[in-house]
């Protein structure tokens, strides 16, 4: 398959030359000089043996060598020893033996062959160069040198006159910041451009990046990565399906599919369109944007219309920043907000602007609410201001805590105590075993300290002077079944990591 890119260019490359060179008429080989000239009837009477400081030419190339078999009638010779060809002002062929058909136009040099145009020097064992499409071909492995870039590989082509070279087979390319294998490339000696057309990785002394499609300016370290391009840095990976990236500046952008990983902190930025500002040390993602965040037991799933992250000098995430239209999954934990905050150094997640959280049965909402996670498990949780906690029993009646704060406290990720701070409340349905109503409980007191197991609130302790009352259901007016703020937005609540989508 990649051999057709080979052959794609080379036929432009056919295409894009000067019709006049096609229509030419053949012109004859000339003898310019040579120390002595011998004919034999006998020992190849078909050649004129040249020796001595043999000097030919056709057209405007010149041939010099050692010694030559010159055959005028099938304008065609044979050279030995020292060969060298002058193609042009700048483009010089060495070898030690060559062939040349003056019909054809076409020298097969072999024996430490040398090409040079300019600053660039191609060596191989045999080379094949063709004056009417000004291409020159090896077969079994060939080296140039260009400026700081080395680059050797099993079989080549190059244009001498748009002056790219064409690559196959086990190629690497040597540049003192890094080192480049390909399967199949170009590489332009002017803008000293590569161009990628197969499996690719560059390792340098910062970046390793793998790609199967692109370009790499070695002059500018400016890049661009297409198909299954990768881009690693210390504990971050960049990946998308194209990636712009310049190297020295550490900036990139990452166009569908885009995920910027930190595999220390395992966590991952996702969307169809992503920045990377390394120098500055931030990056952030938007259009489907997703935080991705893996514990030990679960993975957490936030979506916003933009995702925005800080990094410390490791190039690890210090700060997650996430707004608008927040809402996250996890197995045993989903919620949503208008933006959050993740702060690594304490490991804390801040949701703002009247957020709600939903654990097992239990909605949670308040003005504002601050998640510690400890080992990448939730641990507690405060809720600021208006706080609020309501669960659904069976029978579609609801059990609510309210308080100016309230703390709660996780194990093993799931709500097991929670402290409600100042101006507490609460309408709490008491029943039997068999789910029969007891009565409706409301309570008034400072603080609250309530316990939760099996997803249900299993007690509640009054401090503080509490103000008690149970009343039998018929006895209690429906307005005072719920406290002032409650609000049930079940239909709202995440319950796969798809739903994060759905606002």
């Amino acid at each position: 398959m990649h051999s057709k890119h080979v052959y794609r260019f080379l036929i432009a490359g056919l295409l894009l030359l000067p019709a006049s060179l096609f229509s030419q008429e053949t012109t004859k080989i000339l003898l310019e000089h040579a120390d002595s000239l011998v004919h034999s009837s006998k020992i190849r009477p078909e050649f004129q043996r040249l020796q001595g400081n043999v000097r030919l030419s056709h057209d405007s190339t010149m041939l010099m060598c050692d010694s030559a078999f010159l055959n005028d009638e099938k304008n065609f010779v044979l050279a030995y020893g020292n060969v060298d060809i002058r193609v042009s002002d700048t483009l010089n062929l060495y070898g030690d033996s060559l062939n040349y058909d003056g019909n054809t136009k076409i020298a097969k040099i072999w024996g430490n062959v040398k090409l040079i145009d300019n600053e660039t020097t191609l060596t191989t064992d045999t080379l094949s160069f063709d004056r009417t499409t000004e291409i020159a071909s090896y077969l079994y492995w060939g080296k140039i040198v260009n400026s700081d870039n080395s680059l050797v590989s099993k079989h080549g082509y190059y244009h001498t006159r748009t002056k790219e070279f064409y690559f196959q087979k086990k190629v690497i390319l040597i540049n003192p910041d890094y080192i480049m294998h390909s399967d199949t490339l170009m590489y332009n000696t002017i803008s000293k451009v590569t161009y990628f057309y197969g499996p690719s990785t560059i390792k340098g002394t910062e970046d390793s990046i793998y790609c199967e499609n692109g370009w790499y300016n070695t002059n500018t370290d400016v890049a661009r990565f297409r198909k299954n391009s990768w881009i690693y840095h210390q504990s971050q990976v960049l990946t998308g399906d194209s990636i712009y990236y310049e190297k020295r500046s550490g900036f990139g952008q990452v166009f569908r599919h885009a995920k910027l990983i930190d595999t220390v902190q395992k966590t991952t930025l996702m969307g169809n369109y992503g920045e990377l500002h390394r120098v500055k040390g931030y990056a952030y993602m938007v259009d489907s944007a997703v935080v991705q965040m893996v514990d030990k037991k679960d993975t957490l799933f936030m979506h916003s219309d933009t995702v925005y992250a800080t990094f410390d000098t490791g190039q690890n995430i210090k700060h997650i920043l996430c707004y608008y239209k927040v809402k996250f999954f996890r197995r045993d934990l989903q919620g949503m907000s208008d933006s959050m905050a993740y702060h690594g150094r304490d490991s804390t997640l801040s949701l703002y602007h009247n957020p709600v959280l939903w654990s097992e049965q239990n909605q949670l909402f308040s003005d504002s609410i601050k998640l510690t996670l400890l080992n990448s498990q939730i641990d507690s949780m405060i809720l600021y201001n208006n706080a609020f906690i309501i669960s659904k029993d069976d029978t579609n009646k609801f059990n609510q805590v309210k308080g100016r704060n309230m703390v709660g406290f996780f194990k093993d990720n799931e709500l097991y105590k929670i402290k409600v701070v100042g101006n507490s409340e609460t309408v709490y349905f008491a029943r039997e075993e068999d789910h029969s109503l007891i009565g409706i409980t409301r309570v008034y007191s400072s603080d609250m300290l309530i316990f939760i197991g099996k997803n249900q609130i299993k007690s509640i302790t009054y401090i503080n002077q509490p103000k008690a009352v149970t009343s039998p259901e018929k006895d209690v007016s429906p307005y005072d079944l719920k406290l002032k703020g409650f609000k049930w937005i079940e239909e709202k609540r995440p319950l796969t990591k798809k739903d994060i989508f759905k606002w």
